[in-house]
C-alpha cells in the first residue's frame, strides 16, 4: 500500500510538472486605472442582510472594459497613492476547442472575467475557437503590486497562444452576433435614402433602427424604429400607425420633419400606393374553409398551412375612403404592377394542373381601373414568374424560365430541358403579343429586375457565376453592361423612380456588409455606410482566392477558397469542401450558415466548388441539373477535390471533409457512396430517397418538376430509386453526420432517419443530431449556434484528430 501511495504521489507530481511545462506566462497586461475609491460613510455597521462592509464589494460593481481597448501595457500594477481599482487585460487565441486554467498569484482581492463573463481562476475554462479576452479586476494598496504572476495552462500543449497585436480571428460570435445592414431604399428623385441597421446581441436579441439620409452630403435627418417606406412620386416617406382602434396612414417630409395625415380608418391588410399617390391597392385575404382536427386533404398543397386562404385585390380611394373590390372568386390573385399614370393594373392568377408538367399555371391580366374591364395578356403559362410594366405601359417585362412562351428563350442542347431556377427576362409587346427573350444568350441568371423610368433601361441583380452582379440591360436588344458593383454578394438594390440613381447593399468573401449609392449616368458609386468596419474592424480575415479547373469533360468549373489567417505554405492544412450541387451557385459571402471565414479561422482551407447544374453559367450548364440525379454534379466535385489537392501541396490529403444541406446534403451522401477520398462528411436536411421526398416534402413533387422533369417514380425507377443514396447505403464507409430540424416541411426528417438507420444496421460510423422545432433552416438563435458547434466539433474530431469538443457536446452514454 505504501508503494501504491508513493507511485500515486509521483504520478501527481509528474502531471503537475507537465501542466506547468505547458503554462504560458503572461508578462504584460493592458492596463486601465488606477480608479481610486473610498470607504462609504457607515450609517449602520451592517446592511439589511446583516453583512458588515467589505471593500471587496467594489469588485462586483458594474464597470465596462472598453477602457482596455487602446490602453497602455504594464508589467506590474502601478502605484495609485491609495487603495485603487485596476483592470488588467490580455488576449489568448486558440484554433481548436480546448480547456485551460488561469493561475493568478500575488493578488488577494480580484475577480477574473473571460469574454466579459465572470469565471473562477483555477477552474477548467472551456475555450471555443477564437480570440478570448481575459480581464482581471483587482484592488491594489497604495504602493501598487509588482509581485503579480499570471499564467494560463492549456489542457493540451500548443492549443493556446498570446495575441498581442490587437487583432482577432473570426469566430462563432463574429458569425452570429453584431451589426449588419437592415435594408436600403431611395426616394423618388434620389434626394433621400433610408438606411436600415440591424444588431444581434450575445443573447440573440434583434434590434432594428432606420436612418433617413440626405443623399447629397450623407447627413442623417431622422432616426426611427418604424420601417418607413418611400412614396412612389414625391420625396416623402410613409407609415401606418394604429391609434386607439383606428389605423391611420401618415407621410412625412424628410427635410422639415412635417407629418401629414393621408387617411384615417385604413383597412387592415398589405397595400401598394399607386404612382399617382391618390389610391392604394390592397391585397386582402379571405380565410379558407376549415374542418377541424380531422380534415380532408384536397390536393398535395393542401397540407400547407394557409393554402386554402385566397387573396383578392381592392382599390382604396384616399380622398373618399371608399374600398372597391377589384377581383372576386376562389382563385388567388396578386398584384404585379400599376401603370405610371394610375389608369391600369397588372395582376396575376394561378391554377393547379397536377396531370401535366408544369403543375401550376400562371396568367397575366390587365385591368382598366376606370371600367374594371380585364384582358388576359398571358394565359396558363406555368413557366412565367412575374410581370411589370414598361415606363409607358406599352410593354411588359416578364421573368420566367427559358421554357416560357413555348420555349422561345431556350438555348440548350437537343434533348436537354432547361433548369427551372435559371431565370430569364422577356419583353412582351402588349399590342401584338410579340415576345423578345432578351437574356437568351446572357449567362447570368436573373434575381430581380426593374425597368427604369429615368433612362428607359432595365437594371437587374443576377447570379453571375459565384458572385452576384448588377447589370444594365437594353430592352431593345438585350445588350448587358456590368455596373461594376463593389460587393460580391448582393442582398438587394433599389432604384429611384424618377432619377438615374441606385442604392444597394451586400458583402464579399473577405468583408461584411456595406451600403452604396450609385450614379447610373457616370457609373460611380459612393459608400453610404461601412458596417464591416464596425463589426469586423479588428478581425484578421483569411485570404480569399479564385480557383477554376478544366474538367475531364472539357468544362471550366468555377470555385473559390479561403486560407487560414497567418497561413504558412510550408505547413499542411485539413481541407473542407463545400458545394450545393442543386440549382443555384454557392456565392462569395463572409458570414452566415456556411461562412468560409469561420472555418478558415479554425485552421481549415475552405474550398467551394460550383459544379455542373448551377444557374448563372449559361442555360446549357444549368440544364445539367435536370434528370441526372447528381451524377454529373458529383463527378465534378470529386474531380475538383482531387485537382485542388494536386494544385495546392499544403493540403493534408488524409484530412478532407465535405458538407452541405438540402440537395447538397443528398450530394454529401452521394459523394461518400462514390469515393473514399473524404475522411468525413456532413449532411444537413439531405434527401436520401428521391421517391419519399417526391411525395412527402411540401415542395417535393414541384421541385422534382425541375430536377426530374417529366419523370415520375413509376415511370423511371432507375432515376428515382437507383440514384437514391438509401439504396446505395452499403457503399458508404466514411463517417457521416446527419443533422435535421424536427419540423422540416421541405425535406422531412424521415430522409435523415432512414439513412441513419441504414448506416447503423451496416455498422458504419455515423451520428444523428436533431434540432427540435426547427424547419429546413435553423433560425432560432441559440439552436443555430449549437447546430454550428455540432458541425465544428464533428470536423474537429475527424479532420483535426481531436474529439474533445464532440465529447463535450455529446458525452458518451451507456444506453
Amino acid at each position: 500500500m505504501k508503494k501504491f501511495f508513493q507511485s500515486l504521489s509521483l504520478l501527481l507530481v509528474s502531471m503537475s510538472a507537465l501542466a506547468q511545462s505547458n503554462a504560458i506566462e503572461i508578462n504584460s497586461f493592458r492596463h486601465a486605472g488606477p480608479y481610486a475609491f473610498s470607504m462609504p460613510h457607515l450609517i449602520d455597521s451592517v446592511n439589511i442582510k446583516g453583512d458588515a462592509y467589505n471593500k471587496n464589494s467594489i469588485l462586483d460593481s458594474t464597470m465596462p472594459f472598453d477602457a482596455l481597448d487602446n490602453a497602455a501595457s504594464v508589467n506590474a500594477i502601478p502605484s495609485g497613492g491609495k487603495e485603487a481599482l485596476h483592470l488588467l487585460g490580455f488576449n489568448m487565441e486558440n484554433r481548436i476547442f480546448t480547456k485551460a486554467e488561469v493561475n493568478i498569484k500575488g493578488l488577494k482581492d480580484y475577480k477574473l472575467y473571460l469574454d466579459g463573463k465572470k469565471v473562477q481562476a483555477n477552474d477548467k475554462l472551456k475555450l471555443e475557437p477564437g480570440t478570448h479576452e481575459f480581464v482581471i479586476k483587482c484592488i491594489s494598496g497604495p504602493e501598487g503590486n509588482d509581485s503579480l504572476k499570471v499564467s494560463v495552462i492549456p489542457e493540451k500543449e500548443g492549443r493556446l497562444s498570446l495575441r498581442e497585436d490587437g487583432k482577432r480571428i473570426f469566430s462563432l460570435d463574429y458569425n452570429t452576433n453584431g451589426i449588419s445592414c437592415g435594408g436600403v431604399s431611395i426616394s423618388s428623385s434620389g434626394k433621400y435614402i433610408k438606411l436600415g441597421h440591424r444588431n444581434i446581441d450575445e443573447n440573440g436579441r434583434n434590434d432594428y433602427w432606420y436612418e433617413i439620409i440626405q443623399a447629397s452630403d450623407g447627413r442623417v435627418l431622422a432616426r426611427t424604429r418604424e420601417n418607413v417606406r418611400w412614396m412612389p412620386a414625391s420625396d416623402r416617406y410613409y407609415y401606418t400607425r394604429t391609434e386607439g382602434n383606428v389605423r391611420r396612414l401618415y407621410s412625412c417630409d424628410p427635410g422639415s420633419g412635417e407629418e401629414s395625415l393621408l387617411c384615417s380608418g385604413l383597412p387592415e391588410g398589405s397595400f401598394t400606393i399607386a404612382p399617382t399617390e391618390d389610391f392604394l391597392i390592397f391585397s386582402l385575404v379571405q380565410e379558407g374553409p376549415s374542418e377541424g382536427d380531422v380534415h380532408q386533404i384536397l390536393t398535395p398543397n393542401d397540407r400547407q398551412p394557409g393554402w386554402r386562404d385566397r387573396t383578392y385585390l381592392a382599390k382604396y380611394d384616399l380622398a373618399t375612403g371608399v374600398l372597391q373590390q377589384l377581383t372576386y372568386g376562389w382563385h388567388d390573385t396578386w398584384l404585379a404592377d400599376i401603370s405610371r399614370d394610375g389608369r391600369k393594373l397588372l395582376f396575376m392568377t394561378s391554377r393547379e394542373r397536377l396531370s401535366q408538367r408544369p403543375t401550376q399555371l400562371s396568367s397575366v391580366h390587365e385591368m382598366d381601373l376606370e371600367s374594371l374591364e380585364v384582358k388576359t395578356i398571358v394565359k396558363d403559362d406555368g413557366f412565367v414568374n412575374a410581370a411589370q410594366y414598361s415606363p409607358d405601359a406599352t410593354q411588359l417585362l416578364i421573368t420566367g424560365t427559358a421554357e416560357a412562351f413555348n420555349g422561345v428563350g431556350k438555348d440548350v442542347k437537343p434533348g436537354q430541358i432547361p433548369n427551372g431556377y435559371d431565370i430569364q427576362l422577356f419583353v412582351l409587346n402588349i399590342k401584338d403579343g410579340k415576345v423578345n427573350p432578351i437574356t437568351k444568350k446572357f449567362n447570368p441568371s436573373i434575381s430581380t429586375a426593374v425597368w427604369s423610368s429615368a433612362d428607359g433601361k432595365i437594371y437587374a441583380s443576377t447570379e453571375d457565376k459565384d458572385v452576384q452582379n448588377i447589370y444594365r440591360i437594353d430592352p431593345k436588344n438585350g445588350k448587358a453592361v456590368w455596373m461594376k458593383n463593389s460587393e460580391e454578394y448582393l442582398y438587394a438594390f433599389d432604384l429611384a423612380n424618377n432619377a438615374p440613381v441606385l442604392v444597394y447593399y451586400g458583402q464579399s468573401l473577405v468583408n461584411g456588409d456595406r451600403a452604396y449609392c450609385m450614379d447610373l449616368k457616370s457609373g460611380k458609386e459612393s459608400l453610404l455606410y461601412d458596417f464591416d468596419a464596425e463589426r469586423f474592424g479588428d478581425v484578421k480575415m483569411g485570404e480569399g482566392l479564385a480557383y477554376e479547373f478544366k474538367s475531364s469533360r472539357g468544362d471550366l468549373i468555377n470555385g473559390f477558397y479561403v486560407l487560414p489567417p497567418d497561413f504558412d505554405p510550408s505547413k499542411k492544412y485539413p481541407l473542407i469542401v463545400h458545394y450545393y450541387g442543386g440549382c443555384s451557385p454557392t456565392a462569395r459571402y463572409c458570414y452566415g450558415s456556411y461562412s468560409p471565414q469561420v472555418y478558415a479561422a479554425m485552421g481549415y482551407i475552405f474550398y467551394v466548388i460550383n459544379p455542373s447544374g448551377a444557374a448563372g453559367f449559361g442555360q446549357e450548364f444549368a440544364a445539367r441539373h435536370v434528370n441526372t440525379a447528381g451524377d454529373v454534379v458529383s463527378d465534378d466535385i470529386i474531380e475538383g477535390t482531387l485537382k485542388f489537392c494536386e494544385d495546392h501541396p499544403y493540403v493534408d490529403k488524409e484530412h478532407i471533409g465535405c458538407f452541405s444541406a438540402s440537395y447538397g446534403g443528398f450530394m454529401t451522401q452521394l459523394l461518400l457512396s462514390k469515393t473514399d477520398i473524404y475522411a468525413t462528411g456532413i449532411s444537413h436536411a439531405g434527401i436520401s430517397d428521391h421517391t419519399s421526398y417526391w411525395g412527402e416534402g411540401y415542395w417535393g413533387y414541384s421541385y422534382s418538376e425541375v430536377s426530374m422533369a417529366d419523370n415520375y417514380p413509376w415511370t423511371n425507377k432507375k432515376l428515382f430509386v437507383d440514384h437514391s443514396t438509401l439504396f446505395n447505403a452499403d457503399k458508404i464507409h466514411t463517417p457521416l453526420l446527419f443533422l435535421h430540424g424536427s419540423a422540416d416541411t421541405n425535406v422531412p426528417i424521415g430522409e435523415s432517419i432512414q439513412m441513419f438507420t441504414a448506416l447503423k444496421i451496416l455498422g458504419n460510423d455515423t451520428a444523428f443530431v436533431v434540432v427540435d422545432g426547427e424547419n429546413h433552416g435553423i433560425s432560432d438563435y441559440a439552436k443555430r449556434r449549437q447546430w454550428l458547434r455540432t458541425i465544428f466539433a464533428w470536423f474537429s474530431k475527424y479532420l483535426q484528430d481531436d474529439d474533445s469538443w464532440w465529447n463535450e457536446l455529446y458525452p458518451q452514454k451507456n444506453l
